[in-house]
């Protein structure tokens, strides 16, 4: 299947070209949040574009709904916690649901309006998430996938912000079956230590504390993929994300 499958790569501003399997990414921090949600318990996701579209669906459909994410990177008010993989392995999120709105990788997965199956991910589940891609694209008659990385797109977080690419050419390495791509992987890493980025996320903000970096950097640590179904209240367009086990 690897020598079939055509391999395409989008910037996350450009979410509305993709299409076939589309995978959204986003390192630090959204789907390496949500990854630990699930793997944590919660029984799904809802992923938005605005602060307000989280708010109105939790008040209009689902009342008992955590409310995750930030606006600049900080806590948005009247949010229950901050977009932090550190901080969710903390909360107790059994049988939770939680909408989550980011700066960067919601946005892309809501914008990802033409994939014929959305997945997210990020480094915590790539090789989980390109063997389900893989999967989906075999039974697609462009055999297509489509990696989205999402730093920097919606609101921008500079030039340097290189992990989504990282997390792009090593799951491309391993959809095309590579002999290096762990060797892929290292030299991203180390161009990702390299980069002051990731200093400036380890230095624990407020709302950045410094086991964000490790937690996101825990390379295929969770075994499942991250499905995407879209959906609508009113004019609101959002994301439910649910875990798939890949054995």
């Amino acid at each position: 299947m690897a020598e079939t499958l055509n391999i395409l790569h989008v910037h996350g501003r450009d979410a509305e070209q993709a299409r076939g399997v589309v995978v959204v990414i986003d390192v630090l921090r959204a789907f390496t949040v949500s990854a630990y949600a699930l793997a944590g318990g919660a029984r799904g996701l809802l992923l938005v574009r605005t602060v307000e579209e989280a708010m109105t669906l939790r008040a209009e459909r689902y009342p008992d709904a955590l409310l995750a994410g930030e606006v600049g990177g900080r806590l948005i008010p009247g949010f229950d916690m901050n977009n932090s993989p550190a901080v969710m392995q903390t909360r107790d999120v059994r049988g939770r649901l939680i909408i989550q709105r980011t700066g960067a990788g919601t946005q892309g997965a809501v914008n990802a309006r033409h994939a014929t199956h959305l997945l997210v991910g990020a480094l915590v589940n790539a090789q989980a998430t390109v063997a389900y891609a893989a999967q989906l694209a075999a039974t697609d008659a462009a055999h297509q996938v489509t990696l989205i990385p999402t730093a920097g797109t919606v609101e921008d977080e500079g030039p340097r912000a290189i992990e989504d690419e990282v997390c792009a050419r090593y799951m491309e390495a391993l959809l095309r079956e590579r002999e290096d791509a762990a060797d892929v992987l290292a030299r991203g890493v180390a161009e990702l230590e390299a980069n002051e980025r990731l200093g400036i996320w380890s230095q624990g903000f407020e709302d950045f504390p410094p086991g964000d970096v490790p937690a996101a950097l825990a390379v295929n640590r969770f075994p499942f993929a991250m499905e995407g179904e879209r959906q609508t209240l009113g004019a609101i367009e959002y994301i439910t994300i649910q875990r798939v086990h890949v054995g």
